[in-house]
Protein backbone atom coordinates (compact mmCIF):
# COMPACT_ATOMS: atom_id res chain seq x y z
CA UNK A 1 0.00 0.00 0.00
CA UNK A 2 3.05 2.19 0.94
CA UNK A 3 4.68 1.64 -2.62
CA UNK A 4 1.28 2.07 -4.38
CA UNK A 5 0.92 5.90 -2.69
CA UNK A 6 4.38 6.76 -3.59
CA UNK A 7 3.99 6.01 -7.00
CA UNK A 8 0.70 8.16 -7.52
CA UNK A 9 3.18 11.02 -7.87
CA UNK A 10 4.76 9.95 -10.43
CA UNK A 11 2.12 8.94 -12.55
CA UNK A 12 0.93 11.63 -12.54
CA UNK A 13 3.69 13.52 -13.81
CA UNK A 14 3.98 10.67 -16.40
CA UNK A 15 0.76 11.32 -18.05
CA UNK A 16 0.94 15.08 -17.68
CA UNK A 17 4.45 15.03 -19.76
CA UNK A 18 2.61 12.90 -22.28
CA UNK A 19 -0.87 15.12 -22.27
CA UNK A 20 1.16 17.96 -23.14
CA UNK A 21 3.33 16.25 -25.92
CA UNK A 22 -0.32 15.42 -27.58
CA UNK A 23 -1.54 18.66 -27.43
CA UNK A 24 -0.60 21.14 -30.81
CA UNK A 25 2.01 23.19 -30.38
CA UNK A 26 0.76 26.94 -28.85
CA UNK A 27 0.00 30.14 -31.41
CA UNK A 28 3.91 31.80 -30.16
CA UNK A 29 5.19 28.13 -31.62
CA UNK A 30 3.24 27.53 -34.87
CA UNK A 31 4.20 31.27 -35.96
CA UNK A 32 7.89 29.94 -36.02
CA UNK A 33 7.03 27.26 -38.21
CA UNK A 34 6.73 28.81 -41.81
CA UNK A 35 7.59 28.00 -44.65
CA UNK A 36 10.91 28.56 -47.28
CA UNK A 37 9.24 31.42 -48.69
CA UNK A 38 8.27 33.38 -45.43
CA UNK A 39 11.62 33.07 -44.30
CA UNK A 40 13.11 34.27 -47.36
CA UNK A 41 16.31 37.11 -46.69
CA UNK A 42 15.58 40.47 -46.51
CA UNK A 43 17.66 43.28 -48.21
CA UNK A 44 20.30 44.65 -45.81
CA UNK A 45 22.35 47.88 -45.86
CA UNK A 46 26.21 47.91 -46.97
CA UNK A 47 26.96 48.72 -43.51
CA UNK A 48 24.30 45.52 -41.72
CA UNK A 49 25.43 43.49 -38.39
CA UNK A 50 26.90 40.33 -38.29
CA UNK A 51 24.12 38.33 -39.74
CA UNK A 52 25.66 39.81 -43.23
CA UNK A 53 28.17 38.07 -45.81
CA UNK A 54 31.60 39.39 -44.28
CA UNK A 55 33.11 41.79 -46.43
CA UNK A 56 36.33 41.12 -48.29
CA UNK A 57 38.75 43.41 -48.24
CA UNK A 58 41.82 43.85 -50.15
CA UNK A 59 44.45 47.07 -49.54
CA UNK A 60 43.32 48.72 -52.23
CA UNK A 61 39.53 48.39 -51.36
CA UNK A 62 40.50 49.39 -47.90
CA UNK A 63 42.37 52.14 -48.92
CA UNK A 64 39.04 53.09 -51.72
CA UNK A 65 36.33 52.27 -49.14
CA UNK A 66 37.86 54.80 -46.96
CA UNK A 67 38.16 57.77 -49.55
CA UNK A 68 34.39 57.48 -50.08
CA UNK A 69 33.20 57.00 -46.23
CA UNK A 70 36.38 57.95 -44.08
CA UNK A 71 34.44 60.82 -42.07
CA UNK A 72 37.61 63.10 -41.51
CA UNK A 73 38.27 62.91 -45.39
CA UNK A 74 34.37 64.19 -45.48
CA UNK A 75 35.07 67.01 -43.13
CA UNK A 76 37.68 68.43 -45.20
CA UNK A 77 35.57 67.92 -48.47
CA UNK A 78 33.33 69.99 -46.75
CA UNK A 79 35.68 72.58 -46.20
CA UNK A 80 36.76 72.59 -49.46
CA UNK A 81 33.25 73.40 -50.65
CA UNK A 82 32.82 75.97 -47.93
CA UNK A 83 35.89 78.02 -49.78
CA UNK A 84 34.23 77.29 -53.16
CA UNK A 85 31.25 79.49 -51.88
CA UNK A 86 32.99 82.05 -50.38
CA UNK A 87 35.21 82.76 -53.67
CA UNK A 88 31.12 83.01 -54.96
CA UNK A 89 30.54 85.46 -51.78
CA UNK A 90 33.06 87.65 -53.01
CA UNK A 91 32.72 87.94 -56.41
CA UNK A 92 28.69 89.11 -55.18
CA UNK A 93 30.52 92.59 -54.28
CA UNK A 94 31.77 93.03 -57.68
CA UNK A 95 28.17 92.05 -59.39
CA UNK A 96 25.24 94.30 -59.64
CA UNK A 97 23.05 94.67 -56.82
CA UNK A 98 19.46 95.57 -57.77
CA UNK A 99 16.73 96.27 -54.54
CA UNK A 100 13.07 96.60 -54.57
CA UNK A 101 11.16 98.59 -51.66
CA UNK A 102 7.65 99.74 -51.34
CA UNK A 103 5.50 101.18 -48.86
CA UNK A 104 2.02 102.43 -47.54
CA UNK A 105 1.34 105.39 -45.32
CA UNK A 106 -2.31 106.71 -43.92
CA UNK A 107 -2.11 110.04 -42.91
CA UNK A 108 -4.48 110.72 -40.05
CA UNK A 109 -3.64 114.53 -39.16
CA UNK A 110 -1.49 116.12 -41.28
CA UNK A 111 0.28 119.66 -40.50
CA UNK A 112 0.21 122.70 -42.15
CA UNK A 113 3.38 123.84 -42.98
CA UNK A 114 2.85 127.37 -43.42
CA UNK A 115 1.13 127.76 -40.40
CA UNK A 116 2.04 131.02 -37.91
CA UNK A 117 3.95 132.53 -41.64
CA UNK A 118 2.07 134.98 -43.65
CA UNK A 119 2.31 132.32 -46.73
CA UNK A 120 -0.77 131.25 -44.96
CA UNK A 121 -3.09 134.64 -46.04
CA UNK A 122 -1.70 134.13 -49.08
CA UNK A 123 -2.56 130.81 -50.10
CA UNK A 124 -6.27 131.51 -48.04
CA UNK A 125 -7.14 135.13 -50.14
CA UNK A 126 -6.74 134.00 -53.41
CA UNK A 127 -9.47 134.66 -56.51
CA UNK A 128 -7.59 138.76 -56.62
CA UNK A 129 -5.82 138.25 -60.02
CA UNK A 130 -9.63 136.52 -61.41
CA UNK A 131 -11.26 139.43 -60.29
CA UNK A 132 -8.68 141.95 -61.98
CA UNK A 133 -8.56 139.80 -64.96
CA UNK A 134 -12.44 139.76 -65.13
CA UNK A 135 -12.78 143.77 -64.45
CA UNK A 136 -10.24 144.22 -67.18
CA UNK A 137 -12.26 142.04 -69.86
CA UNK A 138 -15.59 144.25 -69.31
CA UNK A 139 -13.45 147.38 -69.29
CA UNK A 140 -12.85 146.26 -73.23
CA UNK A 141 -16.23 145.35 -73.67
CA UNK A 142 -17.10 149.16 -72.12
CA UNK A 143 -19.19 146.96 -69.26
CA UNK A 144 -18.83 148.04 -65.62
CA UNK A 145 -16.69 146.49 -63.71
CA UNK A 146 -17.45 145.37 -60.13
CA UNK A 147 -16.07 144.97 -57.14
CA UNK A 148 -14.14 142.16 -55.83
CA UNK A 149 -17.49 141.17 -52.69
CA UNK A 150 -19.70 141.12 -55.65
CA UNK A 151 -16.78 138.66 -57.68
CA UNK A 152 -16.99 136.58 -55.15
CA UNK A 153 -20.83 136.57 -54.40
CA UNK A 154 -21.39 135.59 -57.87
CA UNK A 155 -18.75 132.86 -57.84
CA UNK A 156 -20.16 131.29 -54.54
CA UNK A 157 -23.20 131.49 -56.13
CA UNK A 158 -22.00 129.75 -59.27
CA UNK A 159 -21.31 126.65 -57.17
CA UNK A 160 -24.50 126.81 -55.13
CA UNK A 161 -26.00 126.27 -58.87
CA UNK A 162 -23.62 123.32 -59.37
CA UNK A 163 -24.27 121.88 -56.10
CA UNK A 164 -21.06 122.24 -54.76
CA UNK A 165 -19.92 122.92 -51.14
CA UNK A 166 -16.49 124.49 -51.07
CA UNK A 167 -16.24 124.99 -47.23
CA UNK A 168 -12.37 126.37 -47.46
CA UNK A 169 -11.43 123.84 -44.27
CA UNK A 170 -8.87 121.06 -44.30
CA UNK A 171 -4.92 121.28 -45.18
CA UNK A 172 -4.52 121.59 -48.78
CA UNK A 173 -0.72 120.52 -48.22
CA UNK A 174 -2.49 117.00 -46.74
CA UNK A 175 -3.28 114.02 -48.78
CA UNK A 176 -4.97 110.74 -47.25
CA UNK A 177 -2.83 107.79 -48.52
CA UNK A 178 0.65 107.79 -49.87
CA UNK A 179 1.82 104.41 -51.77
CA UNK A 180 5.75 104.39 -52.68
CA UNK A 181 7.55 102.06 -54.05
CA UNK A 182 11.43 102.49 -55.47
CA UNK A 183 13.64 100.19 -57.61
CA UNK A 184 17.70 100.46 -57.23
CA UNK A 185 20.28 99.51 -59.06
CA UNK A 186 23.86 99.87 -57.82
CA UNK A 187 26.95 98.67 -59.60
CA UNK A 188 30.92 98.85 -57.90
CA UNK A 189 33.20 100.58 -59.85
CA UNK A 190 36.13 100.95 -57.85
CA UNK A 191 36.73 99.03 -54.46
CA UNK A 192 39.89 98.21 -53.74
CA UNK A 193 38.85 96.35 -50.96
CA UNK A 194 36.45 93.67 -52.91
CA UNK A 195 38.99 93.36 -55.15
CA UNK A 196 41.63 92.27 -52.18
CA UNK A 197 38.62 90.05 -51.24
CA UNK A 198 37.92 88.06 -54.18
CA UNK A 199 41.67 87.61 -54.42
CA UNK A 200 41.91 86.22 -51.37
CA UNK A 201 38.70 83.79 -50.92
CA UNK A 202 40.17 82.10 -54.43
CA UNK A 203 43.06 82.14 -52.77
CA UNK A 204 41.79 80.68 -49.26
CA UNK A 205 40.48 77.95 -51.68
CA UNK A 206 43.79 76.85 -52.79
CA UNK A 207 44.45 76.53 -49.00
CA UNK A 208 41.80 74.68 -48.19
CA UNK A 209 42.74 72.30 -51.29
CA UNK A 210 46.20 71.22 -50.40
CA UNK A 211 44.51 70.77 -46.72
CA UNK A 212 42.28 68.28 -48.47
CA UNK A 213 44.87 66.59 -50.28
CA UNK A 214 46.91 66.03 -47.28
CA UNK A 215 43.90 64.63 -45.63
CA UNK A 216 43.94 62.15 -48.68
CA UNK A 217 47.14 61.34 -47.74
CA UNK A 218 46.84 61.05 -43.84
CA UNK A 219 43.33 58.82 -44.05
CA UNK A 220 45.06 56.75 -46.88
CA UNK A 221 48.11 55.90 -44.49
CA UNK A 222 46.15 55.57 -41.41
CA UNK A 223 44.42 53.17 -43.65
CA UNK A 224 47.21 51.22 -45.08
CA UNK A 225 48.86 51.02 -41.50
CA UNK A 226 45.38 49.69 -39.39
CA UNK A 227 45.67 47.11 -42.43
CA UNK A 228 49.26 46.04 -41.88
CA UNK A 229 48.37 45.82 -38.16
CA UNK A 230 45.39 43.65 -39.28
CA UNK A 231 47.12 41.09 -41.01
CA UNK A 232 50.24 40.80 -38.15
CA UNK A 233 47.40 40.18 -35.95
CA UNK A 234 45.89 37.66 -38.16
CA UNK A 235 49.50 35.83 -38.83
CA UNK A 236 50.12 36.03 -35.02
CA UNK A 237 47.19 33.88 -34.30
CA UNK A 238 47.95 31.55 -37.32
CA UNK A 239 51.42 30.89 -35.74
CA UNK A 240 49.96 30.51 -32.52
CA UNK A 241 46.73 27.98 -33.75
CA UNK A 242 50.02 26.01 -34.89
CA UNK A 243 51.72 25.92 -31.76
CA UNK A 244 48.99 24.76 -29.76
CA UNK A 245 48.14 22.01 -32.50
CA UNK A 246 52.30 20.88 -31.84
CA UNK A 247 51.47 20.91 -28.30
CA UNK A 248 48.59 19.16 -28.42
CA UNK A 249 50.65 16.52 -30.84
CA UNK A 250 53.27 16.17 -28.16
CA UNK A 251 51.13 15.84 -25.52
CA UNK A 252 49.84 12.69 -27.60
CA UNK A 253 52.93 11.39 -28.61
CA UNK A 254 53.97 11.79 -24.45
CA UNK A 255 51.04 10.28 -23.57
CA UNK A 256 51.56 7.26 -25.54
CA UNK A 257 55.51 6.60 -24.77
CA UNK A 258 54.27 6.90 -20.86
CA UNK A 259 51.88 3.92 -21.31
CA UNK A 260 54.40 1.91 -23.06
CA UNK A 261 56.77 3.14 -19.79
CA UNK A 262 59.76 4.07 -21.87
CA UNK A 263 59.56 7.74 -20.80
CA UNK A 264 58.25 9.06 -17.35
CA UNK A 265 55.54 10.55 -16.19
CA UNK A 266 56.66 13.83 -15.17
CA UNK A 267 57.54 14.51 -19.26
CA UNK A 268 53.47 14.19 -19.70
CA UNK A 269 52.83 16.47 -16.87
CA UNK A 270 55.10 18.65 -18.67
CA UNK A 271 53.46 18.47 -22.23
CA UNK A 272 50.41 19.32 -20.64
CA UNK A 273 51.81 22.42 -18.72
CA UNK A 274 52.68 23.92 -22.15
CA UNK A 275 49.46 23.18 -23.78
CA UNK A 276 47.91 24.76 -21.35
CA UNK A 277 50.27 28.02 -21.28
CA UNK A 278 50.13 27.81 -25.21
CA UNK A 279 45.99 28.61 -25.14
CA UNK A 280 45.83 31.73 -23.13
CA UNK A 281 48.12 32.96 -25.49
CA UNK A 282 45.97 32.25 -28.46
CA UNK A 283 42.91 33.37 -26.93
CA UNK A 284 44.57 36.74 -26.29
CA UNK A 285 45.58 36.75 -30.22
CA UNK A 286 42.76 36.39 -31.44
CA UNK A 287 41.21 39.02 -29.11
CA UNK A 288 44.18 41.64 -30.68
CA UNK A 289 43.25 40.54 -34.36
CA UNK A 290 39.27 41.52 -33.40
CA UNK A 291 40.44 44.61 -32.04
CA UNK A 292 42.60 45.30 -35.07
CA UNK A 293 39.97 44.74 -37.15
CA UNK A 294 37.71 47.31 -35.66
CA UNK A 295 40.21 49.43 -35.69
CA UNK A 296 40.66 49.42 -39.05
CA UNK A 297 37.19 49.42 -39.57
CA UNK A 298 36.81 52.36 -38.05
CA UNK A 299 39.80 54.21 -39.79
CA UNK A 300 37.87 53.31 -43.22
CA UNK A 301 34.67 54.73 -42.01
CA UNK A 302 32.64 51.22 -41.99
CA UNK A 303 29.74 50.14 -39.12
CA UNK A 304 31.87 48.31 -35.85
CA UNK A 305 29.16 45.71 -36.77
CA UNK A 306 30.19 44.78 -39.90
CA UNK A 307 32.00 41.57 -40.27
CA UNK A 308 35.29 41.88 -42.75
CA UNK A 309 37.61 39.60 -43.73
CA UNK A 310 41.03 39.95 -44.95
CA UNK A 311 42.45 39.29 -48.20
CA UNK A 312 46.16 39.05 -48.53
CA UNK A 313 49.10 38.35 -46.28
CA UNK A 314 52.23 40.67 -45.23
CA UNK A 315 54.25 38.34 -47.62
CA UNK A 316 52.61 39.44 -50.52
CA UNK A 317 52.22 43.19 -49.19
CA UNK A 318 55.81 43.52 -49.05
CA UNK A 319 56.15 42.50 -52.89
CA UNK A 320 53.69 44.50 -54.48
CA UNK A 321 50.56 46.52 -53.93
CA UNK A 322 51.73 49.72 -53.29
CA UNK A 323 54.08 51.88 -54.70
CA UNK A 324 57.30 51.05 -53.57
CA UNK A 325 60.08 53.76 -53.11
CA UNK A 326 63.68 52.32 -53.45
CA UNK A 327 66.39 53.29 -51.59
CA UNK A 328 69.10 52.95 -53.94
CA UNK A 329 67.67 55.92 -56.40
CA UNK A 330 66.66 58.17 -53.88
CA UNK A 331 69.15 59.98 -51.16
CA UNK A 332 68.56 61.81 -47.92
CA UNK A 333 69.13 64.93 -49.61
CA UNK A 334 66.68 64.33 -52.98
CA UNK A 335 64.17 63.02 -50.57
CA UNK A 336 64.09 66.13 -48.25
CA UNK A 337 64.05 68.04 -51.65
CA UNK A 338 61.02 65.80 -53.14
CA UNK A 339 58.62 66.23 -50.22
CA UNK A 340 59.49 70.24 -49.57
CA UNK A 341 58.55 70.34 -53.18
CA UNK A 342 55.85 67.46 -53.06
CA UNK A 343 53.93 67.70 -49.48
CA UNK A 344 50.46 69.19 -50.07
CA UNK A 345 51.07 70.88 -46.31
CA UNK A 346 53.79 72.74 -47.25
CA UNK A 347 52.06 74.27 -50.32
CA UNK A 348 49.71 75.41 -47.93
CA UNK A 349 51.70 76.88 -45.37
CA UNK A 350 53.21 78.93 -48.52
CA UNK A 351 49.94 79.83 -49.85
CA UNK A 352 48.80 80.68 -46.42
CA UNK A 353 51.73 83.27 -46.00
CA UNK A 354 50.75 84.69 -49.36
CA UNK A 355 46.69 84.89 -48.33
CA UNK A 356 47.83 87.11 -44.74
CA UNK A 357 49.65 89.37 -47.50
CA UNK A 358 46.48 89.37 -48.85
CA UNK A 359 44.31 89.93 -46.47
CA UNK A 360 47.05 92.93 -45.39
CA UNK A 361 46.54 94.56 -48.93
CA UNK A 362 42.87 94.46 -48.07
CA UNK A 363 42.81 96.07 -44.68
CA UNK A 364 45.02 98.84 -45.88
CA UNK A 365 42.40 99.20 -48.99
CA UNK A 366 40.29 100.75 -46.32
CA UNK A 367 42.59 103.56 -47.40
CA UNK A 368 40.73 103.99 -50.37
CA UNK A 369 37.89 105.69 -51.66
CA UNK A 370 34.82 103.28 -53.19
CA UNK A 371 32.78 104.68 -56.22
CA UNK A 372 29.24 103.62 -57.64
CA UNK A 373 27.22 103.98 -60.04
CA UNK A 374 23.87 104.03 -58.72
CA UNK A 375 20.05 104.52 -60.54
CA UNK A 376 16.73 104.90 -59.07
CA UNK A 377 13.56 104.36 -60.15
CA UNK A 378 10.85 105.18 -58.03
CA UNK A 379 6.63 105.40 -58.53
CA UNK A 380 4.71 107.62 -55.99
CA UNK A 381 0.90 107.49 -55.42
CA UNK A 382 -0.84 110.36 -53.19
CA UNK A 383 -4.53 109.05 -52.85
CA UNK A 384 -6.94 111.17 -51.06
CA UNK A 385 -10.32 109.73 -49.99
CA UNK A 386 -12.25 112.08 -51.65
CA UNK A 387 -10.80 112.31 -54.85
CA UNK A 388 -13.42 114.53 -56.42
CA UNK A 389 -12.33 117.81 -58.46
CA UNK A 390 -14.07 121.04 -59.18
CA UNK A 391 -13.24 122.07 -62.90
CA UNK A 392 -13.14 125.55 -63.29
CA UNK A 393 -12.69 126.18 -67.08
CA UNK A 394 -15.53 126.31 -69.21
CA UNK A 395 -14.87 124.43 -72.56
CA UNK A 396 -17.49 126.97 -74.71
CA UNK A 397 -16.13 130.20 -72.89
CA UNK A 398 -12.56 129.33 -71.50
CA UNK A 399 -12.60 132.90 -69.88
CA UNK A 400 -15.77 132.91 -67.83
CA UNK A 401 -14.65 132.85 -64.35
CA UNK A 402 -18.38 131.91 -62.87
CA UNK A 403 -17.92 128.12 -64.42
CA UNK A 404 -17.71 125.21 -61.65
CA UNK A 405 -18.61 121.75 -62.05
CA UNK A 406 -17.48 118.83 -59.84
CA UNK A 407 -15.63 115.39 -61.80
CA UNK A 408 -14.66 112.29 -59.98
CA UNK A 409 -11.72 110.61 -60.62
CA UNK A 410 -10.45 107.04 -60.12
CA UNK A 411 -8.25 104.97 -57.80
CA UNK A 412 -5.23 104.83 -60.61
CA UNK A 413 -5.77 108.12 -62.09
CA UNK A 414 -2.87 109.64 -63.67
CA UNK A 415 -3.02 112.64 -61.51
CA UNK A 416 -2.72 111.03 -58.56
CA UNK A 417 0.65 108.79 -59.77
CA UNK A 418 3.76 110.17 -60.91
CA UNK A 419 6.92 108.19 -61.84
CA UNK A 420 10.57 109.31 -61.49
CA UNK A 421 13.93 108.04 -62.45
CA UNK A 422 17.68 109.37 -61.76
CA UNK A 423 20.93 108.10 -62.38
CA UNK A 424 24.07 108.81 -60.95
CA UNK A 425 27.64 108.26 -59.21
CA UNK A 426 28.11 107.75 -55.57
CA UNK A 427 31.52 108.13 -53.97
CA UNK A 428 32.29 106.54 -50.37
CA UNK A 429 35.69 107.61 -48.62
CA UNK A 430 36.36 107.26 -44.79
CA UNK A 431 39.45 109.90 -43.87
CA UNK A 432 39.48 109.61 -40.59
CA UNK A 433 38.51 106.72 -38.40
CA UNK A 434 41.00 106.85 -34.97
CA UNK A 435 43.57 105.11 -36.04
CA UNK A 436 41.43 101.99 -36.50
CA UNK A 437 42.40 101.14 -40.36
CA UNK A 438 46.55 101.10 -39.29
CA UNK A 439 45.94 99.18 -36.44
CA UNK A 440 44.23 96.35 -38.83
CA UNK A 441 47.21 96.63 -41.12
CA UNK A 442 50.06 96.25 -38.31
CA UNK A 443 47.33 93.16 -36.92
CA UNK A 444 47.64 91.76 -40.46
CA UNK A 445 51.12 92.10 -40.75
CA UNK A 446 51.91 90.13 -37.83
CA UNK A 447 49.31 87.27 -38.19
CA UNK A 448 51.79 87.73 -42.04
CA UNK A 449 55.17 87.66 -40.11
CA UNK A 450 53.27 84.46 -37.99
CA UNK A 451 52.74 82.38 -40.78
CA UNK A 452 56.11 82.75 -42.44
CA UNK A 453 57.30 81.31 -39.07
CA UNK A 454 54.78 78.36 -39.34
CA UNK A 455 55.84 77.60 -42.51
CA UNK A 456 59.91 77.55 -41.22
CA UNK A 457 58.76 75.03 -38.29
CA UNK A 458 56.83 73.09 -40.94
CA UNK A 459 59.92 72.71 -43.21
CA UNK A 460 62.09 71.70 -40.87
CA UNK A 461 59.47 69.50 -39.10
CA UNK A 462 59.21 67.19 -42.55
CA UNK A 463 62.66 67.35 -43.24
CA UNK A 464 62.99 65.35 -39.84
CA UNK A 465 60.31 63.16 -40.32
CA UNK A 466 61.16 62.33 -43.69
CA UNK A 467 64.86 61.35 -42.83
CA UNK A 468 63.78 59.28 -39.58
CA UNK A 469 61.27 57.48 -42.23
CA UNK A 470 64.41 56.71 -43.95
CA UNK A 471 65.83 55.55 -41.12
CA UNK A 472 63.45 53.41 -40.20
CA UNK A 473 62.84 51.89 -43.45
CA UNK A 474 66.58 51.11 -43.37
CA UNK A 475 66.63 49.49 -40.55
CA UNK A 476 63.30 47.43 -40.83
CA UNK A 477 64.84 46.38 -44.59
CA UNK A 478 68.03 45.07 -42.24
CA UNK A 479 65.89 43.19 -39.81
CA UNK A 480 63.92 41.45 -42.41
CA UNK A 481 67.04 40.35 -44.03
CA UNK A 482 68.08 38.74 -40.64
CA UNK A 483 65.23 37.65 -39.60
CA UNK A 484 64.84 35.45 -42.61
CA UNK A 485 67.76 33.98 -42.03
CA UNK A 486 67.26 33.41 -38.50
CA UNK A 487 63.56 31.06 -39.43
CA UNK A 488 65.66 29.42 -41.84
CA UNK A 489 68.44 28.44 -38.75
CA UNK A 490 65.16 27.52 -36.53
CA UNK A 491 63.43 25.60 -38.76
CA UNK A 492 66.21 23.01 -39.75
CA UNK A 493 67.20 23.33 -35.74
CA UNK A 494 63.48 21.75 -35.28
CA UNK A 495 63.66 18.95 -38.26
CA UNK A 496 67.11 18.06 -37.03
CA UNK A 497 65.49 17.71 -33.25
CA UNK A 498 62.32 15.96 -34.76
CA UNK A 499 64.56 13.38 -36.14
CA UNK A 500 66.77 13.08 -33.33
CA UNK A 501 63.24 12.09 -31.19
CA UNK A 502 62.52 9.81 -33.61
CA UNK A 503 65.21 7.56 -33.29
CA UNK A 504 65.36 7.92 -29.25
CA UNK A 505 68.55 10.06 -28.39
CA UNK A 506 66.60 13.52 -27.85
CA UNK A 507 63.42 14.22 -25.63
CA UNK A 508 60.23 15.74 -26.71
CA UNK A 509 61.24 18.65 -24.03
CA UNK A 510 64.07 19.55 -26.02
CA UNK A 511 61.53 19.49 -29.72
CA UNK A 512 58.78 21.60 -27.27
CA UNK A 513 61.83 24.27 -27.15
CA UNK A 514 62.90 23.80 -31.19
CA UNK A 515 59.29 25.07 -31.79
CA UNK A 516 59.14 27.98 -29.45
CA UNK A 517 62.15 28.82 -31.39
CA UNK A 518 60.57 28.46 -34.54
CA UNK A 519 57.38 30.08 -33.72
CA UNK A 520 59.15 33.24 -32.11
CA UNK A 521 61.58 33.08 -35.16
CA UNK A 522 58.30 33.16 -37.24
CA UNK A 523 56.92 36.33 -35.38
CA UNK A 524 59.81 38.42 -35.31
CA UNK A 525 60.04 37.75 -39.12
CA UNK A 526 56.55 38.75 -39.24
CA UNK A 527 57.06 42.28 -37.48
CA UNK A 528 59.92 42.42 -38.79
CA UNK A 529 57.65 42.73 -42.10
CA UNK A 530 55.41 44.43 -40.54
CA UNK A 531 58.00 47.23 -39.38
CA UNK A 532 58.91 47.18 -43.40
CA UNK A 533 55.74 48.27 -44.88
CA UNK A 534 54.96 50.49 -41.75
CA UNK A 535 57.96 52.24 -42.84
CA UNK A 536 57.54 52.18 -46.29
CA UNK A 537 54.03 53.95 -46.41
CA UNK A 538 55.04 56.50 -43.60
CA UNK A 539 58.47 57.29 -45.79
CA UNK A 540 55.36 58.16 -48.54
CA UNK A 541 53.53 59.96 -46.69
CA UNK A 542 56.47 62.46 -45.85
CA UNK A 543 57.46 62.41 -49.11
CA UNK A 544 53.84 63.63 -50.25
CA UNK A 545 53.26 61.34 -52.87
CA UNK A 546 50.29 59.31 -53.51
CA UNK A 547 50.30 56.10 -51.88
CA UNK A 548 48.05 54.48 -54.73
CA UNK A 549 46.43 54.91 -58.04
CA UNK A 550 42.86 55.49 -56.30
CA UNK A 551 43.74 58.04 -54.30
CA UNK A 552 45.71 59.81 -57.02
CA UNK A 553 42.27 59.28 -59.56
CA UNK A 554 40.96 61.02 -55.99
CA UNK A 555 42.49 64.08 -55.80
CA UNK A 556 42.19 64.57 -59.72
CA UNK A 557 39.05 64.49 -60.20
CA UNK A 558 38.38 66.61 -56.89
CA UNK A 559 40.17 69.22 -58.56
Amino acid sequence: MRVFRSSIPVFLLVLGMCTLLAAPPPTWAQQTERSPSDTAPTAQPADAPSTAQPLVLTLRDAVQTALEKNLDLRNAQLDLEDADAQVQEAWGNLYPSLNLNGGYTRNVVTANPFAGSDAANLIGGGGQTEWLAFNERRRLSNDQPITFPQFQQRQRDSLAAAGISMDGGGNPFGVDNEFQGRLQLRQTIYSKQAFASVKGSQQFKDVRRYARDREVQQVTNDVVTAFYQALLAKERTRVLQKRVERAEETLQEVSTRVERGTVPKAQRLGADVERSNARPQLIEARNAADLARDNLKQTIGLSPERPVELDGDLEEQRDGGLQQVSLETISMSNAVRQAIENRPDLKRARLNVELREIRKESSRSAFFPTVEAVANFSYSGRVPDDRSRVQTTDPQDPTNPFFFREQDRGFFNDSFWNPSFSVGLQLNWDLFSGFQRSSRVEQAEIQRRRAEIQRDQLRKAVTVEVRKALRDLEDARERIESQKANVRRAELNYDHVSERVEEGVASPLELREASDQLDQSRLNYLQAVHDYLVAQTDLETALGQPLTPTSESYLMSRR
